[in-house]
């Protein structure tokens, strides 16, 4: 039972490492032949334009399909069973992060209907693109994506995938023209790979020795009649293989030739774009420079204006004050005395006092009230005492010389009313003195 296990360990493992080789050698295969064919195409495309109709590129295109297709999972229908996927699926998913992308033009193609028949369209339009690297690259990247269609040991998850975008990068440099519509597109067959342009085969020197030494044996043989200086020589190089050698050295050259072209063309190309972009980087410098010796300026005016508004400023708050100032000493200085304005006030006091009491009827004119009020004030202002009597006669002619009219009593009234001379008052003290209860009308206005 023991040797049983055993030998049942062992068949396993080596089944296991039987499969590990055959999938390495399978890759190692299609990634060989896919750097083959990327080789032909490029030489090829040297002498003619690359189309459907190129043997070397409808190889090109079976071998990139194989590998995008290798170990590839199936779909799981709703009843369990794996149906067969192709590798458009994984391109349409994994590739929409690429800027301006083919995907949603492939999927709106009429004449293509198929999943497989939409991947072949998408190879050639990614090669007319020169993207298809590019592509590549980005579906790599997700990862995720990447193991969520293929199995362990696809090719596109191991070590090869980055050797295939490297590879494809080459291709850009060509110039593809295909139709989208022809034969080609049609998904209804697997694409198969033609390995014989790869096979070539080397003879080393000692075989070539073993090969001449065996006709020289099988020569002398074969005919006693025939001598040793009839026999030409078994084997020698043929003049076409050094034709071919000689094709194949120019067509090389050629392509060194247009790659070194392309690369000068680039670079001239990047130069002129440094040196606009030197440009550009000069003026703009130059403008900054400007704008800010403009801002500079702008802001040193400002600063004068602002200096100079402030120095207007304190001149005419100092001038408003002086006017304040000179116009409150002119006003105080043009209002009488406090002490004449009370004498006044003491004076209406007491005509008012005798209107009360009715003693009108003693005074007939104006010229007795304007007495009777010089009386009151002289005798409440003894300085001038001695210019009353003056003044009392000097009214007397005037009395004697004029009779009375009513218009100057209306005169007399406003000029020895109660509010007048309250009026003066408030205007000295600041005081309203006087409040319309207390306030009384003249004797002159009042009817005799």
């Amino acid at each position: 039972m023991a040797s049983f296990g055993l030998g049942g360990l062992n068949a396993a493992s080596r089944r296991k490492s039987v499969q590990s080789r055959n999938a390495a050698v399978e890759r190692r295969n299609l990634i060989t032949v896919c750097r083959f064919s990327v080789k032909t195409l490029i030489d090829r495309s040297c002498f003619e334009t690359i189309d459907d109709s190129s043997p070397e590129f409808n190889n090109f295109a079976a071998i990139l399909e194989q590998i995008l297709s290798h170990r590839l999972k199936g779909q799981i229908s709703w009843f369990g069973y794996e149906s067969p996927r192709s590798f458009w699926d994984y391109i349409k998913v994994a590739c929409r992060k690429v800027s301006h992308n083919c995907i949603c033009s492939i999927e709106n193609m009429e004449n293509v209907s198929s999943s497989r028949a939409k991947g072949r369209a998408w190879i050639r339009v990614a090669l007319m693109e020169k993207h298809l690297s590019e592509y590549i690259s980005t579906a790599l990247r997700d990862f995720k994506t990447t193991r969520r269609f293929y199995e362990d040991g696809a090719i596109v998850m191991g070590e090869e995938a980055n050797m295939l975008a490297g590879m494809l990068l080459g291709l850009n440099a060509i110039d593809f023209s295909f139709c989208l519509k022809g034969e080609g597109l049609d998904g209804n067959y697997p694409a198969v790979i033609d390995y014989t342009p790869y096979l070539k085969f080397t003879q080393s020197s000692d075989s070539i020795s073993s090969d001449e030494e065996e006709l020289r044996t099988l020569g002398s043989t074969g005919s006693e009649s025939s001598s040793p200086e009839n026999i030409g020589p078994p084997f020698f190089m043929d003049d076409n293989s050094w034709y071919n050698k000689c094709k194949r050295v120019d067509q090389k050259y050629h392509l060194t030739l247009e790659q070194k072209g392309y690369l000068e063309e680039l670079v001239r190309l990047r130069e002129a774009k440094l040196a606009e972009s030197i440009t550009q980087n000069k003026l703009l410098r130059q403008k900054i420079e400007s704008m800010d010796v403009a801002h500079k300026m702008e802001k040193e005016q400002l600063e004068y204006i602002i200096v100079e508004l402030q120095d207007q400023l304190t001149v005419l708050k100092n001038n408003d004050l002086r006017s304040r100032q000179e116009l409150t000493t002119h006003l105080t200085n043009q209002w009488p005395s406090p002490g004449a304005l009370d004498v006044n006030a003491v004076a209406l006091d007491t005509l008012l006092y005798r209107k009360q009491n009715k003693q009108w009827d003693d005074f007939h004119s104006l010229d007795q009230l304007s007495a009777d009020v010089s009386l009151s004030q002289t005798s409440l202002d003894p300085s001038h005492s001695q210019d009353g009597d003056g003044k009392q006669d000097g009214l007397n002619l005037l009395s004697e010389g004029k009779e009375d009219t009513p218009s100057l009593l209306g005169l007399c009234g406003s000029l020895t009313s109660v509010a007048s001379y309250k009026s003066l008052t408030s205007l000295k003290s600041s005081e309203y003195l006087a409040s319309p209860t207390t306030e009384m009308t003249s004797p002159g206005l009042t009817p005799s």
